[in-house]
């Protein structure tokens, strides 16, 4: 298999770790889903991969600086998603086109004219990253969180009556 494009499906979950064990993979595009969580470190087994789309997603956290070992990846879009830091430091992703990134509200470093190192204080609309990794940290998938309570509420009526 070369190639995986499962975009514009729905799918709402998490990019499972397991793709990473796709090492001949040469496209993989996920784009235009519901995706959250972050992006796996283990994405930096597709060692043949030449285009990772992850772009129009909700995907969160920072990009693993695990991915600029990807040495044969010439295309990257992430945009449009909830990613915070810095753009990792590598051979492809300062060279990508800022619009591989845009937004990315909380995303910064080149190649986006956003600098990591401001000096200004944030605004009130604006989160800094140490925010976003207490956040991330913190955060709780809320549709697992209410299908688990409604599993465990179906459960207990049912040990309820068998008692």
């Amino acid at each position: 298999m070369t190639g995986i494009d499962l975009s514009c499906n729905v799918l709402t979950s998490w990019i499972p770790h397991e793709l990473g064990n796709l090492t001949n993979l040469h496209v993989l595009n996920l784009s235009h889903n519901k995706l959250w969580g972050r992006i796996p470190a283990s994405l930096s087994g597709l060692q043949s991969i030449e285009s990772l789309d992850l772009s129009y997603n909700h995907l969160n956290g920072s990009i693993p600086t695990t991915l600029t070992t990807l040495d044969t990846l010439q295309v990257f879009n992430v945009s449009y998603n909830n990613l915070s830091s810095s753009i990792p430091y590598g051979v492809h992703f300062t060279t990508f086109d800022a619009s591989s990134y845009q937004g990315n509200p909380f995303l910064c470093g080149s190649p986006l004219s956003k600098n990591c190192t401001t000096s200004e204080p944030p605004s009130i609309t604006d989160r800094s990253a140490s925010q976003d990794k207490v956040e991330d940290r913190d955060w709780i998938d809320m549709e697992t969180f209410y299908v688990t309570f409604m599993v465990s509420g179906v459960s207990l009526r049912s040990l309820a009556k068998a008692i």
